[in-house]
């Protein structure tokens, strides 16, 4: 990458856990980072002078995915700022478990409007404004192939985010810019973490052949290998990072 023409690569959800980790990474391989938050400010600076203080480049900008006008906003933000978008990693999330039947409105209206809206929003306007030859980054979840009791609202939106993936790669061609998702399992940020008992955490770190949970790095780094030079033959594909989980 030419150091005085940095690639810029929006992350969505990344003032903490794997967004936060994949935002740290893409600024040591030398992108120009801008840090997306939905509700607190202070994480995402706080992530933006970490970067700044080891050399790299950042810049937080507030915005709640699921709204379409402020996806505008956070796109209209980096133009300002630095001319407009190379990579876009939809990172933005959340996951609520609880069976079909127990399932209220408001818990299935939430995921719909984050983890499906919110990644459409997304697309959508990388779809009109990305630069050509860069990079898409999708989010999805191992939970699509386990398909446990409780996961089916969270699991039926990433299915969803999958299915844009592949079409959205076929929609951008000519334009040099490629689309995948990644599926991560079982990961240890304090998301996944809160208020599981230890005995529970041990086994699903031993569901995975390499007895283990995932690491924030882990799924950063999976990250960065699409987002990167090497993945330039890699498109419209779904990279399973969980250790062998599935």
């Amino acid at each position: 990458m030419n150091a005085q023409t940095p690639k810029v690569a929006l992350v969505t959800g990344a003032s903490r856990g794997i967004g936060a980790a994949v935002a740290r990474r893409l600024a040591q391989d030398g992108f120009t980072v801008i840090v997306n938050y939905a509700e607190s400010a202070a994480p995402a600076e706080a992530l933006v002078r970490e970067i700044e203080q080891a050399g790299g480049k950042a810049l937080a900008a507030q915005a709640d995915v699921s709204k379409s006008a402020d996806v505008r906003r956070l796109f209209d933000a980096a133009q300002t700022a630095f001319g407009g978008v190379d990579v876009l990693v939809n990172n933005a999330g959340i996951m609520s478990l609880s069976t079909l039947a127990d399932t209220d409105d408001a818990v299935f209206e939430r995921q719909i409007a984050v983890n499906l809206q919110g990644t459409f929003n997304t697309l959508r306007e990388a779809a009109r404004r990305l630069r050509d030859g860069g990079r898409i980054i999708n989010f999805s979840s191992s939970v699509v192939g386990l398909l446990q009791p409780t996961y089916g609202v969270y699991a039926g939106t990433k299915a969803a985010v999958e299915a844009m993936t592949s079409v959205l790669a076929k929609e951008l061609r000519g334009r040099n810019i490629t689309v995948n998702a990644v599926a991560p399992g079982p990961t240890a940020t304090d998301l996944f973490l809160k208020g599981k008992p230890q005995d529970l955490v041990d086994r699903m770190a031993k569901l995975a052949p390499l007895e283990r949970l995932g690491q924030p790095t882990d799924i950063a780094a999976t990250v960065a290998f699409l987002a990167g030079p090497d993945a330039g033959w890699v498109n419209g594909q779904v990279l399973r990072a969980n250790g062998g989980i599935i």
